[in-house]
C-alpha cells in the first residue's frame, strides 16, 4: 500500500492522501445490539445500538468482578481472604456455585464461582463482603462505572438478576471488558478456565458457559448472560497473532444462536480486516510554508508508524487530510507537533494522527526579514488597488 500525496492550499492547509484502501464486506448481525472493537488499533469495527441501555443479565457480573479485582489490587483483600455467606446469598436462585451459610469461601473461590459458574450466590457474598449490603454495593458499582466512562450503566444488584432499571449498554460492557483484560493481566486468565466445582457440589454446573473457549479461535473470555427479558448475550474476547478483538452482543433468541453469532463475529473481525502500516515514522506527508524562517518550508511527518486496520477485500479509495494553521512561525524545533493527519476509511471511524516538524528551522537573518517585509507591503499595495 503506497500512499500518494497532493497539496491543496487553503487558509487552513489540507493535504489529501490517497490510499489504496479496501472496503470490508458488510456484516449483518442478528443481535439486538452489538459492539466490536479492535484493541491494538483502538478501532470500533461494529456499532449496532451500542449505546442503548438494555438488561445485561449475567454479563453485569463483570462489574462485580472488576470491583473485586480492584479490591485485590488495592490490598483491601487477598486471594486467601475468606468471606461469610449470608442467608440471602445462600438462597439465591438461578445459576449458583451452591454456597451454604456455613461456608467461608475465599476470594479465589468466589472469583472462580462468578466467572466459571456464573454464581449469583457468589456475587451476593462479594457485595456483602465488600460493602456490607448488596444495595450499597450496587450504588458503588454505578458510581464506579461512571468514573470509568460507562455512561449507560445503572446497577440494582451485584448479579444481573432481573430488576427494574438494572441496565448496561454494549459499549459500556466493551469498555469494562477491555479494562479487565488490560488492567488486570494477572487475573484475566481465570476467564479462560473451563471448569470449577466448589467442594465437588455441582458437577452439572461446573463448566464455563462461554461457547467459544473450545473452538480454537483464540477466545479466552469473558462472560455470557441470559434472562427471558434480555435474551442470550455474550461479552467475549479473542486474540490471534498480534491482534485482540473484544465483542459484545445481546438479544439472541437461543443459546445456539448466541454461539453461532459469536463465532461469526470473531471470524469476520479477523478475516475482513488487516492491520497495515500506512505511513512510516518520519515519512514526509506535507510541506508547510514557514514565516520569517531560515528556510521557506519544512516537512511534516508522523512521529511513529501509522498502523491502522483496513478492510481486506473490495478495493476502494480512502482519503486522509493533513490539517494545520499556516504559515508556521520560525523558530521551529524538530519533533514539535503542529498539526494532524485525519484518515478516513469507509465504514470505520476517522483516525487522527499527530504530525510534527521534520527538522529545526531557525529565524531568518536581517535579509530574510527585510524581504518578508517588502513582500507584505507589496501584497497590501496590490490589495488596495481598485479593480480594473
Amino acid at each position: 500500500m503506497r500512499p500518494q500525496f497532493r497539496t491543496l492550499f487553503r487558509p487552513v492547509l489540507t493535504v489529501i492522501l490517497l490510499l489504496a484502501a479496501p472496503m470490508a464486506q458488510a456484516f449483518e448481525t442478528r443481535a439486538t445490539a452489538a459492539w466490536v472493537y479492535d484493541v491494538s488499533t483502538e478501532t470500533v469495527l461494529m456499532d449496532k445500538n451500542a449505546d442503548l441501555a438494555l438488561p445485561p443479565a449475567s454479563m453485569s457480573k463483570l462489574m462485580t468482578i472488576n470491583m473485586l479485582f480492584e479490591a485485590l489490587r488495592d490490598g483491601r483483600v487477598t486471594m486467601d481472604t475468606a468471606f461469610p455467606v449470608s442467608s440471602r446469598a445462600a438462597a439465591m436462585g438461578g445459576s449458583t456455585m451452591f454456597l451454604q451459610e456455613s461456608d467461608r469461601p475465599t476470594v479465589s473461590d468466589l472469583i472462580h464461582g462468578m466467572i466459571v459458574n456464573s454464581g449469583n450466590d457468589a456475587c451476593v457474598a462479594v457485595a456483602e463482603g465488600l460493602a456490607g449490603t448488596e444495595e450499597a454495593f450496587a450504588d458503588q458499582m454505578t458510581a464506579r462505572a461512571r468514573a470509568l466512562g460507562m455512561q449507560h450503566s445503572v446497577f440494582r444488584n451485584a448479579s444481573g438478576w432481573p430488576a427494574v432499571g438494572h441496565v448496561m449498554s454494549m459499549r459500556d460492557l466493551g469498555i469494562l471488558s477491555k479494562r479487565l483484560i488490560v488492567d488486570f493481566p494477572e487475573f484475566y486468565p481465570i476467564f479462560a478456565e473451563t471448569t470449577f466445582d466448589y467442594k465437588d457440589r455441582a458437577p452439572a454446573n461446573a463448566n464455563n458457559r462461554n461457547p467459544l473457549l473450545a473452538l480454537g479461535v483464540g477466545a479466552d473470555g469473558l462472560k455470557t448472560g441470559h434472562t427471558s427479558e434480555a435474551g442470550f448475550g455474550l461479552a467475549g474476547s479473542a486474540a490471534q497473532g498480534n491482534r485482540r478483538v473484544i465483542f459484545v452482543i445481546t438479544g439472541l433468541a437461543t443459546e445456539r444462536e448466541r454461539a453461532e453469532e459469536a463465532e461469526r463475529i470473531v471470524s469476520w473481525a479477523f478475516r475482513q480486516f488487516a492491520e497495515k502500516t500506512l505511513v512510516k515514522a518520519g515519512q514526509r506527508v506535507a510541506e508547510a510554508p514557514v514565516w520569517m524562517g531560515a528556510a521557506n518550508t519544512v516537512g511534516l511527518v508522523p512521529a511513529a508508524d501509522v498502523r491502522l486496520l483496513v478492510p481486506a477485500l473490495v478495493q476502494e479509495n480512502a482519503t486522509a487530510e493533513v490539517v494545520y494553521t499556516g504559515p508556521l512561525r520560525a523558530p521551529l524545533t524538530a519533533g514539535t507537533q503542529v498539526g494532524e493527519m485525519i484518515i478516513h476509511i469507509p465504514d470505520l471511524p476517522d483516525a487522527r494522527v499527530p504530525l510534527v516538524v521534520e527538522a529545526d528551522v531557525a529565524k531568518g537573518g536581517f535579509g530574510k526579514r527585510l524581504l518578508t517585509a517588502v513582500d507584505v507591503l507589496r501584497a497590501r499595495y496590490l490589495d488596495e488597488q481598485p479593480a480594473s
